[in-house]
């Protein structure tokens, strides 16, 4: 059950290369012949949504991250969807590939409101009214809170994901066996494996949005 997870070479490619190339294939560019093609304004107009919903709370200032955090959530949201698809690897399965994500935009975080708010970014390490005995272990606790983050990113979108898979898996072989010996059971599992696959849909998307909701966050408390 675990090997579609495992890295797999394909006429000596790696598929995990080609799966992270393939987003990037699927969106039209706009042209001048094709500005205002059907295609081209629904994808303005989610990718709009998005940025919106996303930059609403955060202050001017961050707005400035809002073209990489709004390609970033496309691109994750196009890898979790194409991974659902039969004979597809996903590469959000891979959690040293999501720590890859997670880490660079957490520090880069961290490093912006060291430079920009240092007094305010420092602040956070230690809440105001805390009594004396208590601030090295609130320090400590705080720090480690504070380097959690991108390991709580990255192992939220490689636990969801693997898990959906494994028990889309689960659920599809036991549809099989169960068709020679129970058919009517086996219907029932069909029709099991159709519901969580349209919840897998639902889950491939919100868990990119969660990641690029809690990147926009962290950058909000710098």
């Amino acid at each position: 059950f675990f090997d579609q997870f495992s890295l797999t070479v394909f006429m000596g490619i790696p598929l995990i290369t080609l799966a992270l190339a393939l987003p990037w294939i699927l969106y039209p560019v706009p042209q001048n012949r094709c500005l205002d093609s059907r295609l081209l304004t629904l994808q303005a107009w989610a990718i709009r949504q998005f940025t919106h919903q996303l930059f609403t709370p955060i202050n001017p200032n961050g707005h400035k991250w809002a073209l990489l955090l709004a390609s970033f959530l496309v691109f994750l949201v196009t890898l979790n969807l194409l991974g659902i698809l039969p004979y597809t690897f996903t590469p959000t399965t891979q959690l040293s590939m999501n720590m890859g994500f997670a880490v660079p935009l957490w520090l880069a975080t961290v490093l912006i409101g060291v430079r920009h708010q240092p007094t305010h970014t420092m602040a956070h390490l230690l809440p105001v009214g805390t009594p004396v005995p208590l601030i090295p272990v609130l320090i400590l606790i705080e720090t480690i809170s504070l380097f959690i983050r991108p390991i709580a990113l990255g192992v939220r979108l490689t636990a969801n994901l693997t898990a959906g898979h494994l028990l889309i898996q689960l659920i599809s072989t036991a549809a099989f066996y169960l068709c020679f010996i129970m058919p009517a059971i086996s219907a029932l599992t069909m029709i099991l494996l159709l519901l969580l696959s349209i919840l897998e849909l639902a889950v491939a998307m919100i868990q990119a949005y969660v990641f690029v909701l809690l990147v926009s966050l962290y950058l909000q408390i710098r």
